[in-house]
């Protein structure tokens, strides 16, 4: 058998996009994938993650590029931009986790993501999208968008039957949602840029924008892109009447836990995304695509793949049953192999072997710039109080 290349990755990041990103490179099959080391601003909790697995802390942004081929950006994303740009400049290609990028105020103590006007969100949105287009335009290195979605085996297999059918897709209805993030920086604008719609609603909504455009490719020689948005979004748990149980997370402090939006597509085509932290029992992420001679439902969780049942929780105390779920007692559905459902080793297969072979990249660039757009039109629209609003997108 003939050897495989051996790439060299770096990853900036030292949290749980970090981890998942590593254990997602232990099954690259397109290449032999050396993870060099990591870079955090996180010092100690880098080199806890390095010592943990054997690589390398770097020191500073500039040592780590210098020493690999591709970088995988796992920071938040109000430094996703900077870090991109960087790689670019170097010749590097970069995988960046989402948000793509985004509005983060002015990093001000008094910022309020309750308050601002949301026109200036999407401007900065905008010019940031441009900003990191033009420089991949420049660059020997490409953009790959860590959008895991695109790369589930569910939703890879409805690209197939839309392109050997070609299919018409009329409506296609997606969801990302669960009880609420753990992380401490989720929930604040300046963080995070944004909350349900941005945090889970990009994950609906970009595979909502693929499937369009595989749909254009395959019927008409272009993808089909978005034209006009319309949106609402609430901060139920942050309301004085909101009951608190104790069950939903309730740490946010500027940013909302419930979007739906309503899309357009050039063609008259329509889809709507839904996206919030109100959800117990675990995380949903599905799609279903209503075509004009067939009907997909992809469920990337809530599989019936596995159920399991225990009168006690802690008879599961160390077993891992499913992503989001508040309790292991009674019947519970188990993902066997979550990472296998949600695309993410599929994905860093794809992207290696795209570096490998110089090849086309699904989850790409313009992808992620339609979807950041959009996302930000459609806050303007919720300030609008859900206005039909006009999607400016910008091409590379």
């Amino acid at each position: 058998m003939q050897n495989k290349k051996t790439i060299k990755a770096g990853i900036i990041g030292s949290g749980f996009a970090a981890s998942f990103h590593y254990a997602a490179l232990q099954r690259v099959f397109s290449a032999a994938v050396e993870v060099v080391g990591v870079y955090s601003i996180a010092m100690d909790e880098a080199e806890d993650f390095a010592t943990s697995r054997g690589i390398k802390r770097y020191a500073t942004l500039q040592e780590i590029m210098a020493d690999v081929d591709i970088i995988h950006v796992c920071v938040p994303p109000a430094y996703h931009e900077e870090i991109v740009l960087s790689a670019l400049k170097a010749d590097k290609d970069v995988i960046v986790e989402k948000p793509f990028t985004g509005y983060f105020g002015n990093q001000d103590d008094r910022f309020n993501g309750d308050t601002f006007p949301r026109e200036q969100a999407l401007v900065y949105a905008i010019d940031s999208v441009k900003r990191m287009l033009q420089a991949e335009a420049k660059s020997k290195g490409r953009i790959m968008y860590a959008e895991n979605w695109i790369y589930a085996p569910a939703v890879q297999k409805e690209r197939e039957i839309i392109e050997k059918s070609k299919s018409q897709i009329l409506w296609i209805s997606g969801e990302q949602s669960h009880s609420g993030s753990h992380s401490l920086s989720y929930g604040k604008w300046k963080l995070s840029g944004g909350g349900s719609l941005i945090g889970k609603g990009c994950h609906p909504l970009t595979a909502v924008f693929y499937l369009k455009a595989v749909e254009g490719y395959a019927r008409l020689g272009r993808p089909i892109r978005p034209k006009t948005v319309s949106a609402r979004v609430h901060a139920l748990t942050r309301m004085d009447s909101y009951d608190n149980k104790g069950y939903l997370k309730t740490h946010y402090s500027d940013i909302e836990d419930f979007a739906t939006l309503h899309l357009v597509f050039e063609d008259g085509t329509v889809a709507d995304i839904f996206a919030n932290e109100l959800s117990l029992g675990g995380t949903n992420n599905w799609l279903k695509i209503y075509a004009n001679n067939h009907r997909t439902e992809c469920n990337m969780s809530h599989n019936n793949s596995m159920q399991t049942y225990t009168p006690e929780e802690k008879n599961f105390e160390d077993v891992y049953i499913v992503e989001k779920t508040e309790t292991k007692q009674g019947w519970s559905q188990v993902s066997p192999d979550e990472g296998w459902f949600l695309g993410y080793q599929h994905e860093m297969n794809a992207f290696y072997n795209a570096h490998i072979e110089n090849g086309r990249i699904e989850s790409n660039s313009q992808l992620a710039a339609d979807t950041i757009i959009t996302i930000y039109t459609a806050y303007l629209s919720a300030e609008k109080k859900g206005a039909e609003l006009e999607i400016c997108l910008v091409s590379d």
